[in-house]
């Protein structure tokens, strides 16, 4: 699977795929989206990108907005990037109805046979980065059954994975980047720069 001139894309996500939007003319933030715009134009690719990033969504908030974010616009990719909020929720906002791992990955199975039965689109998968700059800290202790469900999903419908928890993991061990992001979720321009370089290179 390969991007090809005048392809649309849409990414949608959280706060990391909005990255200031709404403050954005250009509507695709100041974040990994508007990264990967750059470094698309500057290879002389002619694509469509189309930020539909929303802050603090989880899971449950996709699914209330995929119709009209995703299979109306009937893209030729969709890149997914969620899971953050669903385990800072349990953390943040433990007195909230909450939604642990299985029901994560029903929501998105049914999501992703939304895009599979409605659209032509290609998919792409980001795994969810990290809650904190600590290998150990219970955010990421509690991020792993999300990205393992995001693992499953890549081969039952053939996506290509994003591998962004991994890459940011391995950065905090070998202490290879400066901060990545600004409150141990929200990103750094280093932090957005790993996720779009690591986005690029998975679908190259």
């Amino acid at each position: 699977m390969k991007l090809k001139q005048g392809d649309r894309i849409v990414f949608i996500g959280d706060s990391i795929t909005h990255a200031g939007r709404n403050e954005d003319p250009n509507g695709l933030g100041f974040g990994y989206v508007k990264m990967i715009s750059d470094e698309l134009i500057k290879a002389g690719m002619h694509i469509k990108i189309v930020n539909k990033g929303e802050n603090g969504d989880r899971v449950i908030d996709l699914a209330d907005r995929w119709q009209e974010d995703v299979i109306d616009i009937q893209p030729d990719w969709v890149s997914v990037s969620i899971g953050i909020n669903d385990v800072w929720r349990q953390l943040d906002q433990p007195s909230i109805s909450q939604i642990y791992p299985e029901a994560f990955t029903n929501i998105y199975e049914d999501l992703l046979d939304q895009v599979k039965n409605k659209t032509a689109a290609k998919i792409i998968l980001m795994e969810p980065t990290i809650i904190e700059e600590d290998v150990m800290s219970k955010g990421n202790e509690l991020l792993k059954p999300y990205v393992h469900a995001v693992h499953r999903l890549v081969e039952k419908y053939d996506c290509i994975i994003v591998p962004t928890h991994y890459v940011f993991i391995e950065a905090l061990r070998t202490k290879s980047h400066g901060a990545l992001t600004t409150d141990g979720v929200h990103m750094t321009p280093e932090g957005d720069k790993l996720i779009a370089h690591t986005w690029l290179k998975s679908i190259r």
